[in-house]
């Protein structure tokens, strides 16, 4: 199973894209993981933030692999422990799809992104920099691998 992180914005700050680079790196014999930047759509004044966000959401699915197992970043998805998280990840590798996170924009996800979704998933109620959740999710990734590995990295 190869994973493909499809995140609205571009140009990662060093030390996130230097951190994100180190868990691809871990992940790559276990689960590959690809990052696909999706441009911002034109905001400010004047423009409507709307079709910001539709913009987005056109380039979002169209950066999607073909029949995807597709999982949405959005704070009203189901929040999962490290445990569950692992748990998620061996039944996503069992139904033999590829898998795609997706985190949106500024104003969140487009309506057909979220329509297109297999699942929701949410770090929790805090509001993180759209930057700073690559790389959380890059490490929660490597977490899970190695819970189903039973590596000592996960020691909770």
């Amino acid at each position: 199973m190869k994973t493909r992180l499809v995140s609205v914005g571009e140009r990662m700050p060093a030390w996130v894209a230097n951190g994100f680079a180190e868990y691809r790196k871990r992940l790559s014999r276990e689960l590959p993981l690809d990052l696909a930047e999706i441009a911002l759509g034109n905001r400010g004044k004047g423009r409507d933030p709307q079709r910001a966000i539709a913009d987005e959401g056109a380039a979002v699915l169209a950066a999607l692999p073909k029949d995807a197992n597709v999982v949405a970043l959005d704070g009203r998805g189901k929040l999962w422990s490290s445990e569950q998280l692992a748990e998620q990840l061996a039944a996503w590798r069992m139904g033999g799809r590829d898998l795609a996170i997706v985190i949106g924009g500024p104003d969140g996800h487009a309506p057909d992104v979220l329509a297109r979704a297999d699942q929701a998933w949410s770090l929790g109620p805090l509001t993180l920099p759209h930057m700073l959740v690559r790389l959380i999710v890059a490490e929660q990734l490597y977490r899970a691998v190695s819970i189903i590995g039973g590596h000592p990295y996960h020691r909770a």
